[in-house]
Protein backbone atom coordinates (compact mmCIF):
# COMPACT_ATOMS: atom_id res chain seq x y z
CA UNK A 1 0.00 0.00 0.00
CA UNK A 2 1.24 3.48 -0.88
CA UNK A 3 2.45 5.67 1.93
CA UNK A 4 -0.20 7.93 3.43
CA UNK A 5 2.43 10.65 3.86
CA UNK A 6 2.36 11.63 0.18
CA UNK A 7 0.81 14.97 -0.68
CA UNK A 8 0.13 17.16 -3.70
CA UNK A 9 -0.72 20.80 -3.04
CA UNK A 10 -2.37 22.63 -5.92
CA UNK A 11 -2.60 26.28 -6.70
CA UNK A 12 -6.23 26.90 -7.67
CA UNK A 13 -7.03 29.95 -9.81
CA UNK A 14 -5.26 29.66 -13.14
CA UNK A 15 -4.26 26.06 -12.43
CA UNK A 16 -7.45 24.17 -11.63
CA UNK A 17 -9.68 27.07 -12.64
CA UNK A 18 -9.69 28.86 -15.99
CA UNK A 19 -9.75 32.64 -16.41
CA UNK A 20 -11.89 32.38 -19.56
CA UNK A 21 -15.12 33.70 -18.00
CA UNK A 22 -13.23 36.82 -16.98
CA UNK A 23 -12.00 37.36 -20.54
CA UNK A 24 -15.42 36.76 -22.04
CA UNK A 25 -17.12 39.22 -19.69
CA UNK A 26 -14.52 41.92 -20.34
CA UNK A 27 -14.90 41.54 -24.09
CA UNK A 28 -18.70 41.60 -23.82
CA UNK A 29 -18.70 44.74 -21.66
CA UNK A 30 -15.77 46.77 -22.96
CA UNK A 31 -14.59 45.05 -26.14
CA UNK A 32 -16.04 47.54 -28.67
CA UNK A 33 -14.75 50.48 -26.62
CA UNK A 34 -11.30 48.91 -26.40
CA UNK A 35 -11.14 48.10 -30.11
CA UNK A 36 -12.01 51.69 -31.02
CA UNK A 37 -8.75 52.65 -29.29
CA UNK A 38 -6.71 49.72 -30.62
CA UNK A 39 -6.61 47.94 -27.24
CA UNK A 40 -7.05 44.17 -26.95
CA UNK A 41 -9.45 43.18 -24.17
CA UNK A 42 -7.54 39.96 -23.50
CA UNK A 43 -4.27 41.82 -23.04
CA UNK A 44 -6.00 44.32 -20.77
CA UNK A 45 -7.28 41.43 -18.62
CA UNK A 46 -3.81 39.96 -18.38
CA UNK A 47 -2.28 43.30 -17.38
CA UNK A 48 -4.98 43.95 -14.79
CA UNK A 49 -4.53 40.49 -13.26
CA UNK A 50 -0.76 40.66 -13.29
CA UNK A 51 -0.82 44.11 -11.69
CA UNK A 52 -3.21 42.76 -9.07
CA UNK A 53 -0.93 39.84 -8.25
CA UNK A 54 2.11 42.11 -8.05
CA UNK A 55 0.55 44.71 -5.77
CA UNK A 56 -1.02 41.98 -3.61
CA UNK A 57 2.40 40.38 -3.24
CA UNK A 58 4.21 43.66 -2.58
CA UNK A 59 1.71 44.64 0.09
CA UNK A 60 2.16 41.23 1.72
CA UNK A 61 5.95 41.55 1.65
CA UNK A 62 5.63 45.00 3.20
CA UNK A 63 3.66 43.52 6.10
CA UNK A 64 0.33 45.01 4.99
CA UNK A 65 -1.64 41.98 3.87
CA UNK A 66 -4.81 42.83 1.91
CA UNK A 67 -6.98 40.12 0.31
CA UNK A 68 -6.32 39.72 -3.40
CA UNK A 69 -9.81 40.56 -4.60
CA UNK A 70 -9.75 43.92 -2.80
CA UNK A 71 -6.43 44.77 -4.44
CA UNK A 72 -7.67 43.56 -7.83
CA UNK A 73 -10.81 45.73 -7.70
CA UNK A 74 -8.85 48.84 -6.73
CA UNK A 75 -6.49 48.62 -9.73
CA UNK A 76 -9.16 48.67 -12.47
CA UNK A 77 -8.96 52.35 -13.37
CA UNK A 78 -5.19 52.48 -12.92
CA UNK A 79 -4.83 49.64 -15.43
CA UNK A 80 -7.10 51.43 -17.90
CA UNK A 81 -4.81 54.43 -17.61
CA UNK A 82 -1.72 52.30 -18.21
CA UNK A 83 -3.43 50.85 -21.30
CA UNK A 84 -3.36 54.35 -22.77
CA UNK A 85 -6.83 55.59 -21.87
CA UNK A 86 -6.58 59.26 -20.96
CA UNK A 87 -9.78 59.48 -18.91
CA UNK A 88 -10.44 56.02 -17.43
CA UNK A 89 -13.45 57.09 -15.35
CA UNK A 90 -15.14 58.47 -18.44
CA UNK A 91 -14.27 55.41 -20.48
CA UNK A 92 -15.75 52.98 -17.91
CA UNK A 93 -17.89 53.13 -14.79
CA UNK A 94 -18.07 51.19 -11.55
CA UNK A 95 -20.95 49.21 -13.05
CA UNK A 96 -18.65 47.94 -15.80
CA UNK A 97 -16.00 46.97 -13.28
CA UNK A 98 -18.51 45.12 -11.08
CA UNK A 99 -19.97 43.27 -14.08
CA UNK A 100 -16.51 41.96 -14.92
CA UNK A 101 -15.65 41.18 -11.31
CA UNK A 102 -18.88 39.22 -10.98
CA UNK A 103 -17.69 37.04 -13.86
CA UNK A 104 -14.37 36.58 -12.03
CA UNK A 105 -16.34 35.36 -9.01
CA UNK A 106 -17.83 32.68 -11.26
CA UNK A 107 -14.82 31.22 -13.04
CA UNK A 108 -15.09 27.64 -14.29
CA UNK A 109 -12.96 24.58 -13.62
CA UNK A 110 -10.54 23.41 -16.26
CA UNK A 111 -11.18 20.03 -17.92
CA UNK A 112 -9.91 17.03 -15.99
CA UNK A 113 -9.85 18.41 -12.43
CA UNK A 114 -11.89 15.56 -10.92
CA UNK A 115 -9.96 12.95 -12.94
CA UNK A 116 -6.65 14.44 -11.78
CA UNK A 117 -7.68 14.31 -8.13
CA UNK A 118 -9.04 10.76 -8.47
CA UNK A 119 -5.82 9.51 -10.03
CA UNK A 120 -3.70 11.02 -7.28
CA UNK A 121 -5.87 9.64 -4.50
CA UNK A 122 -5.82 6.16 -6.04
CA UNK A 123 -2.04 6.57 -6.28
CA UNK A 124 -1.83 7.11 -2.52
CA UNK A 125 -1.61 10.90 -2.43
CA UNK A 126 -3.59 13.32 -0.34
CA UNK A 127 -4.69 16.35 -2.35
CA UNK A 128 -4.56 19.90 -0.97
CA UNK A 129 -5.13 23.42 -2.23
CA UNK A 130 -3.27 26.60 -1.35
CA UNK A 131 -4.76 29.76 -2.83
CA UNK A 132 -4.27 33.50 -2.64
CA UNK A 133 -8.04 33.82 -2.98
CA UNK A 134 -10.68 33.64 -0.28
CA UNK A 135 -12.08 30.25 0.69
CA UNK A 136 -15.72 31.04 -0.11
CA UNK A 137 -15.08 32.27 -3.64
CA UNK A 138 -12.31 29.91 -4.68
CA UNK A 139 -13.75 26.88 -2.90
CA UNK A 140 -17.00 27.71 -4.67
CA UNK A 141 -15.32 27.27 -8.05
CA UNK A 142 -14.60 23.62 -7.27
CA UNK A 143 -18.00 23.05 -5.70
CA UNK A 144 -19.75 24.47 -8.77
CA UNK A 145 -17.79 22.00 -10.90
CA UNK A 146 -19.04 19.11 -8.78
CA UNK A 147 -15.55 18.44 -7.42
CA UNK A 148 -15.66 17.03 -3.91
CA UNK A 149 -12.94 18.64 -1.83
CA UNK A 150 -12.53 18.47 1.96
CA UNK A 151 -12.50 21.87 3.68
CA UNK A 152 -9.68 20.79 5.97
CA UNK A 153 -7.42 20.39 2.93
CA UNK A 154 -8.20 23.84 1.52
CA UNK A 155 -5.94 26.64 2.74
CA UNK A 156 -6.21 30.34 1.86
CA UNK A 157 -3.36 32.79 2.29
CA UNK A 158 -5.98 35.00 3.94
CA UNK A 159 -5.88 32.67 6.94
CA UNK A 160 -2.07 32.81 7.05
CA UNK A 161 -1.83 36.56 6.62
CA UNK A 162 0.96 36.27 4.06
CA UNK A 163 0.79 35.69 0.32
CA UNK A 164 2.66 33.43 -2.05
CA UNK A 165 5.52 33.34 -2.97
CA UNK A 166 6.62 34.03 0.60
CA UNK A 167 8.28 30.89 1.98
CA UNK A 168 6.03 31.23 5.04
CA UNK A 169 2.96 30.47 2.92
CA UNK A 170 4.38 27.20 1.57
CA UNK A 171 5.87 26.26 4.93
CA UNK A 172 2.50 26.73 6.60
CA UNK A 173 0.92 23.93 4.59
CA UNK A 174 4.06 21.77 4.54
CA UNK A 175 4.03 21.77 8.33
CA UNK A 176 0.68 20.01 8.23
CA UNK A 177 2.42 16.87 6.94
CA UNK A 178 4.45 14.55 9.22
CA UNK A 179 8.17 14.80 8.46
CA UNK A 180 8.89 11.06 8.46
CA UNK A 181 9.09 9.68 4.91
CA UNK A 182 7.27 12.73 3.62
CA UNK A 183 6.77 13.26 -0.10
CA UNK A 184 5.31 16.67 -0.92
CA UNK A 185 4.58 18.22 -4.29
CA UNK A 186 3.44 21.67 -5.30
CA UNK A 187 1.55 21.76 -8.60
CA UNK A 188 0.66 24.94 -10.46
CA UNK A 189 0.17 26.49 -13.87
CA UNK A 190 2.38 29.37 -12.71
CA UNK A 191 6.06 28.51 -12.91
CA UNK A 192 6.95 31.13 -10.28
CA UNK A 193 4.56 29.44 -7.83
CA UNK A 194 5.67 25.85 -8.08
CA UNK A 195 9.38 26.74 -8.16
CA UNK A 196 9.02 29.09 -5.18
CA UNK A 197 7.77 26.14 -3.13
CA UNK A 198 10.91 24.07 -3.83
CA UNK A 199 13.27 25.62 -1.24
CA UNK A 200 10.76 24.68 1.47
CA UNK A 201 10.97 21.00 0.52
CA UNK A 202 8.38 20.52 -2.23
CA UNK A 203 8.92 18.82 -5.54
CA UNK A 204 7.58 20.85 -8.45
CA UNK A 205 4.98 20.03 -11.08
CA UNK A 206 3.90 22.50 -13.77
CA UNK A 207 0.96 22.28 -16.17
CA UNK A 208 1.24 24.33 -19.36
CA UNK A 209 -2.45 25.26 -19.74
CA UNK A 210 -1.87 28.89 -18.75
CA UNK A 211 1.68 30.06 -19.38
CA UNK A 212 2.58 27.68 -22.26
CA UNK A 213 6.29 28.56 -22.04
CA UNK A 214 8.39 27.18 -19.19
CA UNK A 215 10.96 30.02 -19.30
CA UNK A 216 13.33 27.50 -17.76
CA UNK A 217 16.23 29.86 -18.34
CA UNK A 218 15.00 31.89 -15.35
CA UNK A 219 13.01 29.31 -13.36
CA UNK A 220 15.24 26.27 -13.85
CA UNK A 221 14.31 22.64 -14.42
CA UNK A 222 11.58 20.92 -12.43
CA UNK A 223 10.49 17.35 -11.81
CA UNK A 224 7.23 17.09 -13.78
CA UNK A 225 5.82 19.04 -16.74
CA UNK A 226 2.54 18.19 -18.46
CA UNK A 227 -0.02 19.74 -20.80
CA UNK A 228 -3.19 18.97 -18.84
CA UNK A 229 -4.32 18.11 -15.33
CA UNK A 230 -4.80 14.33 -15.68
CA UNK A 231 -1.32 14.15 -17.20
CA UNK A 232 0.20 16.08 -14.31
CA UNK A 233 -1.24 13.43 -11.99
CA UNK A 234 0.25 10.68 -14.17
CA UNK A 235 3.62 12.38 -14.13
CA UNK A 236 3.70 12.79 -10.35
CA UNK A 237 2.65 9.18 -9.78
CA UNK A 238 5.25 7.89 -12.26
CA UNK A 239 8.03 10.00 -10.75
CA UNK A 240 7.11 8.85 -7.26
CA UNK A 241 7.02 5.20 -8.32
CA UNK A 242 10.63 5.44 -9.47
CA UNK A 243 11.60 6.07 -5.85
CA UNK A 244 12.88 9.63 -6.24
CA UNK A 245 13.36 11.27 -2.87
Amino acid sequence: MASSNKHVVFDVVGTLISYENFYIATEARLGPRFRALGIGSRLFCYCWMEAGEREYTYLSLAGKYIPFFDVFRSLFYRTLHQAGIENPRQFAKDEDREFILDAYRNLKARPGVAECFDKLRVGGFQVWCLTAGDVKRVGGYLKAAGVDFPEDNFVSCDSIGVGKPSPAAYQFILDKFPQEEREAWFAAAHMWDTTAARPCGFKSAWVSVWEKETCSDIFGDIEVIADDLPSIADGIIAYSAKGHQ
